[in-house]
Parts: structure tokens; sequence; C-alpha cells
């Protein structure tokens, strides 16, 4: 029985090689998927003054509807609301803030100076616009 080298190699040549790409697609999509599932989608917790802070708000997770929000500050030690200074409602470094606020009023937030100035909306008086940190 002798091997015909020849037709075989004649046969090789009229064929086109094929891709199977469904396999590569798999590991793809397992890779994908992977990521996604590891991830993390929380935001940056407050960091501490000794961590190297920006100085910048951090996002906060909360849940629900919330009427006061938490705006971090490292070193936080002035907050200033319509020219009235509410500085001893600062707690660990950071002031709750009233929703209305956040949303209608003005916040400029000062690093280097370690303080936050809050303009509030008409007919809030400083003592609604925020609170000390619960």
């Amino acid at each position: 029985m002798s091997l015909d080298i020849e037709r075989h190699k004649e046969k090789l040549k009229d064929t086109s090689p094929q891709f199977n790409l469904v396999p590569f697609i798999d590991i793809l999509f397992t890779l994908l998927i992977f990521l996604v599932v590891t991830s993390s989608f929380s935001g940056a917790g407050i960091q501490d003054a000794a961590d190297g802070a920006t100085g910048k708000p951090n996002i906060t997770d909360t849940t629900g509807n919330s009427e006061y929000y938490l705006i971090p500050v490292a070193g936080l030690e002035k907050v200033i609301v319509n020219g009235q200074d509410m500085s001893p409602l600062i707690k660990d470094h950071a002031i709750a803030v009233q929703t209305k606020v956040i949303d209608e009023g003005e916040i400029s937030i000062k690093p280097k100076e370690r303080s936050i100035i809050i303009v509030t909306p008409p007919g809030m008086s400083p003592e609604q616009a925020v609170r000390s940190p619960q």
C-alpha cells in the first residue's frame, strides 16, 4: 500500500484555510463577564487627611431620598452660610447640606482655605441649610 503524496499535496492546495471564530468569541465574552462582575462600582470612601486627601468631596453611597447630603472636605475648619459662621456644626471634617441648597443654591469648596462658602436659595435660613452630620 503506497501513499500518493502528490495527490494529497494537490488536494491541500485546492482547499482554503478556515478559521473558526466561535471559541475565540466564547473566551472573549467570558473574560468580559469576569471583568464586569469583579470590577467595583461603588464610589470612593471618605479619605483621611493623613491619606493625602485632595480636599475635594468624595462620592458617598446613599439609599432612598435624603433631605441632607454629607459633604466631606479634608481638614474642614470653616463653614460660612450667607455670611454667617456655621463652623460649630462641623463633625469629622464634614458638614450636612440640605438638598434644596445643593439644587438651587451655590456651594464653593475651598480646600486650600479648608472652608466651604454656601449661598442658600431665597427664603432659606442658614440653620435650615446646614446641620451637623449624624
